[in-house]
């Protein structure tokens, strides 16, 4: 796999496996830890989760702007698993449940952004290896996805909520030791600027100093979580700045750009609404899958953590033929376009909520047969390979060069946005928190949620459906 690709390959892919590994873990425990160990209500548990999604997407705007200016590539992702390594740890320590995640938001910031311009540099701009690459450091990520829920989960609900909190974290310390150990193969490549290694402030440099703020930010981000109804206000502060750069922009632009820019937004909104429903999957999927589908599989009770791993093991299976299957139409001119992509990706979406509520037909005593879970994730993941390969791209190809920075972060803001909405979204599916004993009532509350998510998504996909053609005109070319 790693063959005629550059060494530097194999220290990144192994380190993002352990990173993914850490948030996959947690994150698989996360929901479960708060209404069964924590006692929080449901509504409670939902909204400090949308609350840590949201900001997990939302720093490495910030996290990516001092990798640039300060830190340099490199060093934003050792400090970043530095810190996302104390706060898994963190998370052993019942009291410190707040400060654990904070440390984890704002370790994130610093790492997420910085991976992929680090295997970018690896190669030369016109490399034919460079896609290669990427697929192999998108197969990293899914391979971290997998495992880690199966082994976390596990140990978690088995042996005790901390001990699967710690294995988290022995994954991000095994990822920290792999990429600072292999620090010589990078050569001079993502070094920090040299202004950044002289004393700035009482002997201190920039490096130090952006250290100090990290965890000076910690209480911030605590006050965010804890608070987590403020989280509307601050995005809503962040999405009108975007509309008023977006829309400063396009009126000083020509028409083709302005159009252009037009479909990228339209597209980037109407991610936010599949994305808010396709991250049920870690909050209210988790709980309908402990609370009501039959988990008995051959004589042994499947841990509800555990099932997180269905979707990135169906990633691994399918992004092959899906990949194959887009060259294939291309070649025969007959692949989708972009937005017609998001019309194929929310349909499919919608369909597996729909297989979701369809369960409640065949459940016993509101238990819903195991199959309809798997089956519903199956076709909820071909809906995200629908969309979740061809959203960076097409923000590249649509935003004037002048901005396509600003748009890309546009683009993550969007996530943390469904991130936040996904939250709200699961709250209606509350039917009483971690004590609710009468499997009927959550399995219909459960249910009818999804039903709607079911309707909703096939009314979206109609209504982009009927804008297919004005879209692709403003996009006077691109495919």
């Amino acid at each position: 796999m790693f063959k005629n690709h550059p060494r530097g390959l194999v220290t990144v892919f192994m380190t993002e496996i352990w990173e993914r590994f850490s948030y996959y873990g947690m994150r698989a425990l996360l929901i479960m830890y708060m209404t069964k160990h924590l006692i929080f209500a449901d509504e409670k548990a939902y909204g400090v989760y949308g609350a840590y999604t949201a900001l997990v997407y939302a720093t490495p705007l910030l996290g990516g702007y001092l990798a640039d200016k300060i830190l340099g590539p490199r060093k934003a992702v050792l400090m970043g698993a530095f810190i996302m390594m104390l706060g898994h740890f963190t998370m052993a320590v019942e009291s410190l449940f707040y400060p654990a995640l904070a440390l984890l938001v704002v370790g994130n910031g610093l790492f997420k952004p910085n991976m992929g311009p680090i295997l970018g540099r690896l190669y030369g701009e016109n490399d034919p290896r460079r896609d290669g690459g990427f697929t192999i450091f998108y197969t990293a990520v899914n391979i971290g996805a997998w495992i880690s829920p199966l082994a976390c989960g596990y140990v978690g609900e088995v042996y005790g909520w901390h001990y699967g909190f710690g294995l988290a974290g022995v994954g991000m310390a095994i990822g920290f030791v792999i990429f600072q150990r292999n620090q010589k193969i990078f050569g001079d490549m993502g070094l920090a600027p040299e202004s950044s290694l002289k004393p700035f402030f009482l002997g201190l440099n920039k490096i130090h100093l952006t250290f100090i703020g990290a965890l000076l930010i910690v209480p911030l981000f605590m006050l965010l979580l804890n608070q987590n109804a403020w989280m509307s206000s601050l995005l809503g502060v962040a999405g009108v700045i975007v509309l008023v750069v977006v829309g400063y922009t396009a009126v000083k632009s020509g028409q083709v750009e302005r159009d252009r820019l037009i479909v990228a937004m339209v597209l980037t909104v109407y991610s936010v609404l599949f994305w808010s429903f396709f991250f049920q999957g870690g909050s209210s999927l988790t709980l309908f899958a402990d609370r009501n589908i039959d988990r008995n599989l051959f004589g042994w009770t499947v841990k509800a953590s555990m099932l997180e791993s269905v979707n990135p093991m169906f990633i691994i299976l399918l992004s092959g033929p899906f990949s194959a299957m887009w060259v294939r139409l291309s070649k025969i001119n007959k692949e989708p376009s972009t937005p017609m992509k998001f019309v194929w990706g929310t349909l499919l979406l919608g369909v597996g909520f729909g297989i979701f509520a369809l369960g409640r037909m065949f459940a016993v005593n509101g238990l819903i047969p195991f199959a309809f879970l798997i089956l519903g994730y199956l076709v909820y993941t071909m809906g995200e390979l629908s969309i979740s390969p061809v959203g960076l791209s097409m923000i590249t190809k649509l935003s004037p060069d002048k901005i396509v920075g600003f748009m890309m972060g546009v683009w993550f803001l969007s996530a943390a946005f469904a991130n936040h909405i996904a939250a709200f979204i699961a709250k209606f599916t509350s039917s009483g928190g971690a004590g609710v004993t009468d499997a009927v009532s959550s399995m219909n509350a459960y249910t009818s949620v999804y039903m709607d998510v079911f309707w909703i998504s096939i009314g979206a996909s109609m209504i982009m459906l009927l804008l297919l053609k004005p879209l692709r005109k403003m996009m006077h070319g691109i495919h």
